[in-house]
């Protein structure tokens, strides 16, 4: 059984008691305001969110953020229908708003609510369309991780309204295993049933893939640790090999491991050696003095 989010159980007791406090003031908002019932009430207050807030790129830290931004939308909206502002229904709010203290009240309470039922939407930064997509691989062993993977007229991009929407933590053990791999020009993945299983492919799939003994003690120590930690799903993604060049076919770089930091989405990435100490060449014994590897 999935451990309880300590974070999601505090918003949730949050939300419960503002549901409360509104349920509390309802009767006399409607009184005051003349609103048939809650419905039309809400409908009123709570179908602009996209018309005052820039919802797709605004990354919102808190409910008083929300408020202040939803306010100057409001404001900034009257200001642009000029003299005809008046005869809007934005007009109509914003006088009973100005008249009922008790309405205000409710509208304050109301949007705080809706910014802790949206907030995993709302309040992380949000990777950007040519961000939300990244491969790993090496050329003809190569994978995609994208955010909101769909298969389109024969190749991978990401359904990108549904981008904030995304619940895990972008770029993490949780992300993996709620969209897998892609593969590159078909339509098919490598999915995963839990976070054993990926690790499993991770270490001795794709890292054991590189040939490099050290490599494979920083997965197996990454894995070891995955599987002690207390929310294992919120662990940063090692990525390894990644193509920092993106699908290119012949692709000559890539990183021995690269992690995305999930709260501002910096890439920190690193290389253990030059790969000559720490890569695997094959064919050796067979080359003689008139034989050499291309140089790199």
């Amino acid at each position: 059984m999935a451990k309880r989010d300590p974070e999601v159980t505090a918003r949730n007791r949050v939300i419960t008691q503002l549901s409360i406090e509104i349920q509390d003031l309802l009767p006399e908002v409607l009184k005051k305001t003349k609103f048939d019932n809650v419905h039309s009430l809400n409908g009123k207050i709570g179908g602009k969110f996209d018309q005052f807030i820039n919802i797709k790129n605004e990354v919102i830290t808190s409910s008083d953020h929300f408020i202040s931004l939803w306010l100057q939308g409001y404001k900034d909206d009257l200001i642009r229908r000029g003299d005809y502002a008046e005869n809007s229904n934005l007009y109509e709010t914003y006088k009973l708003l100005q008249k009922h203290s008790v309405f205000k009240d409710y509208l304050f309470l109301f949007l705080k609510r809706v910014y802790l039922r949206n907030y995993d939407a709302l309040s992380k930064k949000r990777p950007t369309i040519e961000d939300a997509e990244i491969y790993i691989g090496q050329n003809n062993a190569n994978y995609g991780i994208l955010v909101t993977p769909r298969f389109v007229n024969g190749s991978w991009e990401n359904d990108k309204s549904e981008i904030r929407h995304f619940k895990k933590q972008y770029w993490s053990i949780g992300h993996i295993l709620e969209t897998g791999f892609v593969i590159p020009g078909k339509n098919d993945k490598m999915t995963f049933r839990d976070i054993p299983e990926y690790l499993k492919f991770f270490v001795n799939v794709i890292v054991r893939n590189s040939g490099s003994k050290y490599e494979m003690e920083i997965a197996e120590l990454y894995r070891e640790y995955v599987l002690n930690h207390s929310r294992p799903e919120n662990i940063p993604l090692l990525i390894p090999e990644f193509r920092y060049e993106g699908i290119d076919v012949v692709h000559k770089y890539r990183l021995d491991f690269t992690i995305i930091e999930p709260n501002d989405l910096n890439k920190i990435a690193f290389e253990l050696s030059p790969w000559s100490t720490h890569g695997l060449l094959t064919g050796v014994k067979s080359l003689t003095q008139k034989h050499s590897y291309p140089k790199v």
